[in-house]
């Protein structure tokens, strides 16, 4: 097999990469293994170091690594930009607090001395998507290195050039060779890793179907594991809300990344004596978008990342146009080539219609009417989803009880829904199961070990 880079806005193959051979499998796991061990005794002082390091090879090479992930999966520049920048502040902050979070807990008990100690479980192999090539991984190496843990990365097949130049960042880094090893393999090949007994636990953020095939074989094998899957999160708009801010940030909630984000704001329930008004000035917004090649500056919003997935995203659209929803604009592809697909909201999206149950990820919004709030709530619970939710108020008190009532992992009161080093990240329901980022994420691949000692 053969994985293909190419550039979804022109469509022009930039790179053909041999997938890797049994042998080379088989190499990258033994190295990962013979790694462990050295690793888990280095100093946490020097993994620490190390780690850091990372993030001043990101910083160094941030133009170069932007510049690809433009190339290999459409994202506008300055948002590449940022992704990188966002890595290099990942690594930072697990680099000053990592000491603290993987530091010895004291537990008064009938011992004479009784404690936690947090201690790496071994190898984590890593299942990342193309979405954000970069921060995907970074958020789930940075925590899992510094603990102590190798690592292999399984990328998505169609950022393999991303997935070597990660690799790169921590040899040049300085890490020791096979504590970060990348596998070039295709999806067919994961079971075999999974199972393989040098593997000690799975993270993977992908797709709900993923999510479940990941699980089962790596519970089949009893192997931890982290699932961040889908997401269709609630944008809710009160009666009171500031439409100023909540438009300005309804557009970037949405369309960030051109829409292909786990954590982007997709069901926009808004109580009904605003609608019209909301819509109105939402439509505005995403009209002034600028729609083009990522590598302009002046663009807003770029392809897709493949024509595949663009016109997966169309048949949604003209499916729920067809059972009732309203198109305000957009809803069609950019004429000529490249994945593009107009910037695009539906109205009047009611049960049954599958932009009102589906996740649709790309540049559409879905534009969901409540009677009130409580039945705002309602609507923004009546989902299998559950990953990020926000609420839209003046009265950051009623958005906070409001944050308090949506099913997810994480609800935001007059913000956009993101990821930060500091917080913890992570859903329920079919959106997935255990934590990144915080000093949650990096326990979730550690052995919590008690020590009673008389």
């Amino acid at each position: 097999m053969t994985f293909k880079s190419v550039n979804p806005f022109n469509g022009t193959t930039l790179a053909q990469i041999a997938s890797f051979t049994h042998a080379e499998i088989e190499q990258a796991l033994q190295q990962a293994a013979q790694a462990a061990p050295m690793w888990a005794g280095t100093a946490l002082e020097e993994r620490c170091q190390l780690v850091r390091g990372a993030a001043t090879v990101l910083r160094k090479h941030v133009e170069d690594f932007a510049r690809l992930m433009t190339l290999e999966m459409g994202k506008p520049i300055r948002e590449a930009r940022a992704e990188i920048e966002k890595c290099a502040l990942g690594c930072d902050y697990y680099a000053d607090e990592g000491q603290g979070f993987l530091a010895d807990e004291v537990i008064a008990s009938d011992a004479g001395r009784s404690l936690v100690t947090y201690q790496p479980l071994g190898t984590v192999l890593a299942i990342m998507p193309w979405n954000f090539p970069f921060w995907q991984v970074f958020r789930f190496a940075a925590p899992a290195l510094l603990a102590g843990n190798t690592a292999l990365l399984k990328h998505a097949s169609s950022v393999p050039q991303c997935a070597q130049a990660i690799e790169s960042v921590f040899d040049e880094a300085g890490f020791p060779r096979g504590v970060f090893r990348t596998l070039l393999i295709s999806s067919s090949r994961v079971a075999e890793v999974i199972e393989d007994a040098r593997v000690h636990a799975v993270t993977l953020t992908g797709s709900e179907t993923a999510g479940r095939q990941v699980a089962a074989i790596a519970g089949g094998a009893v192997k931890k594991t982290v699932l961040e899957l889908g997401g269709s999160d609630p944008f809710v708009v009160l009666q009171d809300a500031d439409l100023d801010l909540a438009v300005e940030q309804a557009v970037t909630s949405r369309f960030l990344n051109t829409g292909q984000s786990c954590i982007a704001a997709k069901r926009f329930i808004v109580v009904e004596p605003i609608a019209d008004e909301f819509v109105a000035r939402f439509k505005r917004a995403v009209e002034e978008m600028t729609v083009g090649d990522p590598l302009n500056e002046a663009n807003t919003l770029g392809p897709m990342a493949r024509v595949d997935l663009r016109d997966e995203l169309h048949h949604q659209v003209l499916d729920s146009l067809s059972h009732g929803a309203v198109a305000v604009t957009g809803c069609n592809p950019e004429a000529g080539s490249g994945a593009f697909y107009q910037p695009s909201i539906l109205d009047h999206v009611k049960p049954g219609v599958r932009a009102y149950h589906e996740e649709l990820f790309g540049p559409v919004a879905s534009v969901i009417r409540a009677a009130d709030e409580e039945d705002a709530v309602r609507i923004a619970n009546d989902t299998d989803f559950g990953l990020g939710g926000s609420v839209w108020t003046r009265d950051s008190a009623r958005g906070e009880r409001i944050a308090r009532q949506l099913q997810c992992g994480c609800a935001f009161v007059n913000g956009l829904v993101k990821s930060d080093p500091r917080l913890p990240f992570g859903g329920i329901k079919n959106s997935g199961y255990g934590r990144e980022l915080s000093r949650l994420g990096i326990h979730e691949f550690v052995n919590a070990k008690t020590l009673w000692i008389r």
